[in-house]
């Protein structure tokens, strides 16, 4: 009897530990790990995914960045003059605008750029003394001013430093609708062939 007991009991013993066998495999092939294995992982690609957008935005954003047009570049004494654009208002000015570089070596006080009128003397150096000219109806326009004198241009407060790039802006009298090609000049620089655009 108390062989058959032993062998009876052995055999329920089996049998639990086939049972529990079978419910840890199954519940480790089911998800408990693996699951969080694959949270992990989807974790890490959503993670990476901004990263991935936000550098994919950014070569959007500088490949729709504007590029600088130059209009005309003349260089004279160590400056170079470029000009970006001649754009025509509808107040009946054009307004000219580009950048001065100073590779002269030395600060640039724009004294010449000023022109030898007496009323502009009060402009400082600036670029007051410009003109526009247009070769074709022979005429020359110079750069707007108030009634005080002061001129609706660029003033280069405290000169520029060799090695520097500034900008600078001068207003003038809009030529005729049908004259586009004029030429820009300030100082002893070269006349600088621009053409004029429509404002919107």
């Amino acid at each position: 009897m108390n062989l058959r007991r032993d062998r009876t009991s052995s055999r329920k013993l089996a049998s639990v530990v086939a049972v529990a066998g079978l419910f840890l495999t199954v519940g480790g092939c089911g998800g408990g790990d693996g699951g969080s294995d694959e949270k992990r992982v989807s974790g890490q690609s959503s993670a990476s995914s901004p990263d991935t957008n936000t550098a994919n935005e950014s070569e959007e954003v500088q490949s729709q960045a504007p590029v600088e047009q130059v209009m005309s570049t003349v260089k004279g004494g160590g400056l170079t003059l470029i000009v970006t654009s001649a754009e025509r208002g509808q107040g009946g000015f054009v307004t000219v605008q580009g950048k001065v570089q100073n590779g002269s070596g030395k600060p640039w006080s724009a004294g010449e750029w000023r022109g030898d009128e007496s009323e502009l003397a009060k402009n400082g150096g600036s670029i007051a003394g410009a003109s526009l000219v247009d070769n074709a109806g022979k005429k020359k326009y110079f750069v707007l001013r108030d009634t005080e004198g002061r001129c609706l241009c660029t003033r280069f407060t405290g000169g520029i430093m060799s090695g520097d790039t500034t900008e600078w802006f001068a207003q003038f009298p809009s030529p005729p609708e049908g004259t586009t090609k004029v030429d820009f000049q300030v100082g002893s620089m070269p006349p600088a062939a621009i053409e004029i655009s429509e404002g919107e």
